[in-house]
């Protein structure tokens, strides 16, 4: 075993499971002389090397985890500086979302250990993943279950974990997994909605549109978050726009534009309702809606009620 581990990234699925692997492999269970988990920004570097400075008690090692720190994208040199004298016996897991792997902090835990970045998975690996867990129950799925699948619930794997759970007991009674199954379980994304209003905001279908926007309403969607993923979807239309333009691969556009492979298609296809200086007005419109109704200007349901009208115009 490292006596470091630094595990980050956007994937925190494979995160938790590989942090508590470490864990399960490192310490007994319920042995909470000799393991201690610290969360949040606020923790104090001093009582953590105070700690690591402790033996174990009846025990081959002392772990400590922690997570969400911030420490790895601030100045953390007192913790840092102390990665080079760890005693032996000391072992520390790091749980993070984001890190700059310029910190003095980043460069000493990987001298120490290992650093691994969990990033989105590609869709094949998705694939082998979900029929795997789908074999495993002695079932199998359909391909246009499968797409229908994933189409609902993205490429996060904690989202899919979850609606994969369901799906299986639903289909406790059964060998196969088909299309009505996934359309009687399965939730749908909040961002899914919101790709749909922005295909009939370039469509000019209005009335579509706004269907769809009270949908999430009724949903208990709150009208400033749905007004932000509105924003965030025409900007990564310029992303997507801009490196088809430069004749990127699908693959670069994906991982450039934060969406899974497959939908990139689907992203080319919206963008090309609208110019690049549409799709950068969009953005800023976006910002200045939230701005005026963060300063109190303008409702939040009104916020988003213009915007949809503003670009679903036939002449927009």
């Amino acid at each position: 075993m490292k006596q470091a581990y630094l595990l980050y990234g956007e994937e925190s699925y494979l995160i938790r499971q590989y942090r508590d692997k470490l864990v399960k492999a490192m310490v007994q269970p319920e042995d909470t002389m000799n393991f201690s988990r610290f969360e949040g920004a606020d923790i104090n570097q001093k009582e953590i090397i105070d700690l690591a400075e402790t033996l174990p008690f009846f025990a081959e090692r002392r772990l400590i985890l922690i997570e969400d720190s911030g420490l790895f994208k601030k100045s953390a040199e007192e913790l840092a500086d102390y990665m080079d004298s760890v005693p032996d016996t000391t072992y520390f897991i790091f749980v993070e979302q984001e890190v700059d792997r310029k910190t003095k902090m980043y460069k000493a835990v990987k001298k120490l250990g290992n650093a691994v970045e969990f990033v989105r998975q590609t869709d094949e690996t998705l694939a082998r993943w979900v029929e795997g867990r789908i074999r495993k129950n002695g079932k199998n799925i359909t391909r246009d279950a499968y797409n229908l699948f994933v189409t609902k619930t993205g490429s996060d794997m904690e989202n899919m974990d979850k609606e994969l759970e369901k799906l299986l007991c639903y289909t406790l009674d059964k060998d196969y997994i088909d299309v009505a199954d996934v359309e009687a379980v399965t939730t749908e994304q909040t961002e899914n909605k919101v790709f749909d209003m922005v295909d009939a905001v370039a469509n000019h279908q209005q009335k579509k549109a706004f269907d769809l926007y009270y949908d999430l309403l009724a949903l208990k969607e709150p009208a400033m978050r749905i007004l932000y993923l509105i924003t965030n979807q025409f900007q990564r239309l310029i992303v997507v726009k801009a490196m088809t333009n430069q004749g990127f691969g699908n693959k670069d556009i994906a991982s450039k534009a934060g969406c899974p492979e497959w939908a990139v298609k689907k992203y080319q296809s919206q963008c090309r309702a609208f110019s690049m200086d549409q799709l950068k007005q969009a953005v800023r419109d976006g910002v200045g809606y939230e701005e005026a109704v963060k300063t109190g200007r303008m409702g939040d349901t009104m916020a988003v009620e213009l915007f949809i009208t503003q670009y679903s115009k036939k002449d927009s």
